[in-house]
């Protein structure tokens, strides 16, 4: 399991241990590990002596990290260059022990775009040092035309210190380039006023931002260097689950030689419509291979499920006539009309401790009876929005692109308010539980995945998994975990390049991803 920890967190961790350290100490360590990754990624491609790095310092103990770095590179036989983008508040000590080792350090203001574009073409590293985990608010205009250049120079492996800069460290939040006119007046170009690495070297602990778009789309692969903090960092604010992880739910719930389908656990499944059939289809995919021993369906498509899943136990009236089950799954495709509301409302009456996922349609009826109907009510519940269904939820003041901003402040928002589990779907997927514990971040999936139909896939596998047993959050974080393996895997086979694919891959995928995680993980990757 990957933590990260808030920026306040780390702030408090830090002056703790540097009570006990000697003045600096601290900073060395970290100079030490960036340097010591910096060095491994250099020597994939060839050695260190005579590459050229760049080290872009801003002030502070971020750019005094960067520049620190850079003089064991330069110690190390690397040509090394700074551009320092705050040069009255560089770090001193950063600079001298740079210069010492025979840096090359010149000033933003010195430094125009032919210049840049010169000394960035021929860099092989490129160390991002401008602004630490303390930015807010994207970076400055005077930086901005440094980090265009960077963007179009043949591209060297750009490396982050701790957080790229302008991505805010406890949100993942940038700041489009767009919301900011140039000098000119007119509008300052696509992209985002932060810099995007391809790997980002954090100390003592992950940083939110890092796992949680559009941050991780700029912080690249994360790398943790161990610096002392654990001691003094307290609880977790965001736990990112690895195979091995997943593995372990998955055979805690593998069948035993005794099992058999009830054992197992049914998950019924309320979907579908005469408009939308194709949803309760899907969703019984998902769920028959999700972990459940069998799968009952109530619904207007009960024909089209049995022709196409035999093995499902059908039914065409309402899910409390349906059958004993150990969790429902409600909404995919149900509309919204007279007849869907008694579905959500018959479900709603069930056994108040029965785990229930309501989803799309569902979310929808659940928004207009507002949060008192679960809140208190039904503690095993789990509901999976996207941005524009948590907005629908949350009401006032919220709005699809403001969940899509504040995607960590949504969840827990909406976790509390309906005092329940909440996965909300995206390109990043979070899940909450109600009260103080950490969010989880889903670290796998593809923009393959927005397809028609994988949400209900989705939402069949999450059911299967809470009628398997356990908490709705690890019901939830496990069948992310799988939905976002299984869209890689149908999309990108055993190669690199992704093609398209429909829900139906997804689903079918399924299997393969189980037995992969299970399998490996013992590696703890994804």
């Amino acid at each position: 399991m990957r933590v990260a920890h808030s920026v306040a967190k780390v702030r408090e961790a830090e002056e703790a241990l540097m009570a006990r350290l000697p003045e600096g100490a601290l900073m060395q360590r970290a100079a030490a590990g960036l340097a010591a990754v910096c060095a491994r990624l250099l020597r994939e491609s060839g050695r260190v002596r005579g590459r050229v790095v760049v080290v872009l310092a801003g002030s502070g103990g971020n750019g005094g990290d960067a520049l620190y770095a850079g003089a064991r590179l330069a110690g190390r036989g690397a040509e090394v260059h700074a551009v320092l983008t705050a040069p009255k508040r560089a770090h001193p000590g950063g600079l001298a022990a740079l210069r010492a080792a025979g840096g090359r350090v010149a000033e933003l203001g010195d430094v125009d775009g032919a210049a840049a574009a010169a000394l960035l073409g021929r860099a092989e590293l490129v160390l991002d040092g401008i602004v630490g985990i303390g930015g807010r608010g994207g970076l400055r205009d005077e930086v901005m035309p440094l980090v265009r250049v960077l963007r179009g120079v043949r591209r060297p492996l750009v490396v982050a210190v701790d957080v790229p800069s302008g991505v805010d460290a406890d949100t993942g939040a940038v700041v489009p380039e767009t919301a900011a006119a140039g000098p000119d007046g007119e509008p300052a170009g696509l992209g985002a006023r932060a810099v995007r690495a391809d790997v980002t070297v954090t100390f003592g602990t992950g940083k939110p931002g890092l796992f949680v778009d559009p941050g991780a789309q700029h912080a690249g692969a994360v790398e943790l260097v161990d610096i002392g903090l654990e001691p003094w960092l307290g609880a977790a604010d965001l736990l990112i689950p690895q195979h091995a992880d997943v593995a372990r739910r998955l055979r805690g719930i593998a069948p035993r030689p005794e099992s058999d389908k009830y054992r197992r656990g049914v998950v019924g499944i309320a979907a579908g419509s005469a408009r939308y059939p194709g949803a309760a289809l899907l969703s019984v995919a998902g769920a028959a291979r999700g972990g459940a021993g069998a799968v009952r369906y109530a619904g207007a498509a009960a024909r089209e499920v049995v022709r196409a899943h035999p093995e499902t136990l059908v039914s065409d009236g309402l899910p409390g006539g349906a059958g004993r089950v150990q969790a429902w799954v409600v909404g995919p495709g149900l509309s919204r009309d007279e007849h869907a509301a008694r579905i959500v409302d018959d479900v709603l009456a069930l056994e108040a401790v029965l785990p229930k996922l309501f989803d799309a349609d569902a979310l929808a009826l659940v928004a207009e009876r507002g949060p008192q109907v679960l809140r208190g009510r039904h503690p095993n519940a789990l509901l999976t929005p996207h941005a524009g269904e948590a907005a629908r939820l949350l009401g006032e003041g919220w709005s699809a692109a403001r969940v899509e901003a504040e995607r960590i402040a949504a969840v827990r928002e909406l976790a509390g308010r309906y005092g329940v589990a909440v996965l909300l779907k995206g390109s990043t997927t979070l899940l909450a539980a109600p009260g103080d514990g950490p969010v989880h971040v889903n670290p796998t999936g593809t923009g393959w995945l927005a397809t028609a139909g994988s949400g209900d896939v989705l939402a069949g596998l999450a059911g299967a998994q809470l009628a398997a047993g356990g908490s709705a959050l690890g019901a939830g974080a496990t069948a992310a975990y799988l939905h976002g393996l299984a869209g890689r895997r149908a999309a990108f086979g055993d190669g690199a390049v992704g093609a398209p694919i429909t829900a139906g891959d997804v689903a079918a995928a399924l299997p393969e991803v189980w037995r992969q995680v299970v399998s490996s993980g013992a590696s703890d990757g994804v």
